[in-house]
């Protein structure tokens, strides 16, 4: 597997960017990692605070096991090794909104260690093939706090709800070479994520963060001296700070300077990243095992009814829908990138397939392009997803079948959906309320084909005389006679009888 040739053109050459993100990631659970407060988004400030949350004298820590099983799970969706014995070490650092003075983190012996996700191949972004990026490690630590700086000329507010929310950290090798690459990284580890129920990945709520690291160096050289942006909440800013920190790391280079390990913060109103402080090592944080909490020690069947309760992952997603559905690869493709579309186009597929009477299978080109391009569209136009959908999807399944057995047309369809998402009511109730079942009389089509023709004595007159392609201008004029009505199968060959004869 190559490399993505995406270089920085600078005044001594081209330079290469290495890339690796450090990303935190909410764990899924009601309450926090060691205790028994709520983890609500949104809640009032300081109103999801316990005592241990607030490091009262005498509080100790207890370990959430459904923190511990949401961590092993994800290990588990990338194939990491899932280490039996770990435990927590204490970080030691004051800060405002951390009231222990330290964090309860995993340094030494993380609950998860390597494992791999492979990006897919995107031309356009400059990914020729797909690309495993390998994953050093994931371990489990609590969350601090959050502090409010614009609120007061003088002081600042400090928002201990989140800590002690339980993260995962999800570190990655640095593999990555192009901001399209660690964009393409950033998004399908959300989405495996998202499918496994271990974190929302909302990450403008700030339960899903990256730390980028980058670096830049010619190409074959040692790696660079990399600084660390904290707290990039998007897909998009962190391509961005790939971008803009590799650019400025160059200049500082060929200006003769040398890059200073730091940690960095984006602006995204500027695009630029700026020093934030320099960056600490582990010594400096005096890591030491922490004395209130013993090891944690998993045993086999734990880690089995983990795996067991893994949902179909992405990966194994996309290539049943090519497989086994016959779908293209990249229908395939958008409907798995995210779990709630992938859901909702198989309860479509279940639903249209029994009320056809069909196997899946038969139906599954049909229920994906009709998702993909008239629903998302139509919802689009309304500024709706599926989520606020008032259309389910057994409701779609419905309108479905009703063009699959030919009661109405594909272009009846069309207002057929309209009238659903404006009125709420069921496909076959607007069809039989505003008449618009699909007529295959074949007196009424007949009759208006020998119309269409009389009207357009020229046209015929090309027609026959080699312009085949007025063919459709006939079908089409007589669609909209009979007002869509009619079906399409049927007029096409009325049409071709009239005119050969």
């Amino acid at each position: 597997m190559t490399n993505s040739t995406y270089r920085i053109q600078g005044a001594t050459g081209e330079w290469e960017v290495v890339i690796g993100l450090e990303v935190h990631a909410q764990i899924t659970t009601q309450s926090k990692l060691f205790s028994g407060s709520a983890t609500a988004f949104g809640a009032e400030p300081n109103s999801q605070v316990s005592l241990v949350d607030a490091a009262m004298p005498g509080m100790l820590p207890v370990p959430n096991r459904e923190c511990i099983r949401q961590a092993v799970r994800t290990g588990l969706a990338i194939e990491a090794q899932i280490n039996k014995w770990s435990r927590f070490d204490r970080k030691n650092y004051f800060y405002a909104d951390l009231p222990q003075g330290y964090q309860i983190s995993q340094l030494y012996h993380p609950l998860v260690g390597e494992g791999a996700l492979t990006i897919e191949a995107d031309e356009k972004a400059g990914i020729p093939e797909p690309k495993v990026i390998g994953i050093e490690r994931i371990h489990v630590e609590q969350d601090a706090g959050k502090l409010m700086h614009d609120q007061h000329p003088t002081m600042s507010y400090v928002d201990l709800n989140r800590s002690g929310v339980a993260l995962m950290e999800i570190v990655s090798r640095p593999d990555m070479r192009s901001p399209a690459e660690a964009g393409a990284y950033l998004a399908k580890l959300r989405t495996i994520l998202r499918y496994v129920g271990s974190c929302d990945g909302n990450m403008d709520q700030g339960s899903m963060r990256a730390d980028v690291n980058v670096s830049v160096r010619k190409p074959g050289e040692e790696f660079g001296t990399r600084t660390e942006t904290k707290n990039v909440n998007s897909v998009r800013f962190v391509m961005a700070v790939v971008e803009s920190e590799a650019r400025r790391q160059v200049a500082v280079i060929e200006d003769g300077g040398t890059v200073v390990q730091e940690t960095r913060l984006y602006d995204p109103d500027r695009n630029e990243t700026r020093s934030m402080r320099s960056k600490e090592d582990a010594h400096d944080y005096r890591y030491f095992p922490d004395p209130d909490l013993l090891p944690l020690v998993l045993d086999d069947a734990f880690v089995d009814e983990c795996r067991a309760s893994l949902p179909e992952l992405p990966d194994a997603k996309r290539n049943r829908y090519v497989e086994a559905l016959g779908l293209s690869a990249y229908n395939a493709a958008v409907l798995t990138a995210e779990v709630d579309t992938a859901r909702w186009f198989e309860a479509l597929l279940a639903a249209a397939a029994g009320a056809q009477g069909k196997p899946e299978g038969d139906v599954a080109k049909q229920a994906a392009n009709w998702l993909l391009s008239e629903f998302f569209g139509a919802l689009n136009k309304i500024g709706k997803d599926l989520a606020s959908s008032p259309i389910t999807p057994e409701g779609a399944g419905e309108l479905l079948a009703l063009v699959g057995n030919g009661t109405i047309s594909g272009s009846i369809a069309k207002q057929v959906l309209e009238k659903m998402l404006e009125t709420g009511d069921a496909a076959g109730v607007i069809v039989e309320r505003e008449g618009l079942k699909q007529t295959s009389d074949t007196g009424a089509i007949d009759a208006a084909v020998a119309k269409v023709l009389a009207d357009n004595a020229d046209k015929v007159e090309q027609y026959r005389g080699g312009k085949e392609a007025l063919f459709g201008f006939f079908v089409g004029q007589t669609m909209k006679a009979m007002q869509g009505k009619a079906n399409p199968q049927m007029v096409n060959e009325a049409v071709k009888k009239a005119l050969a004869g």
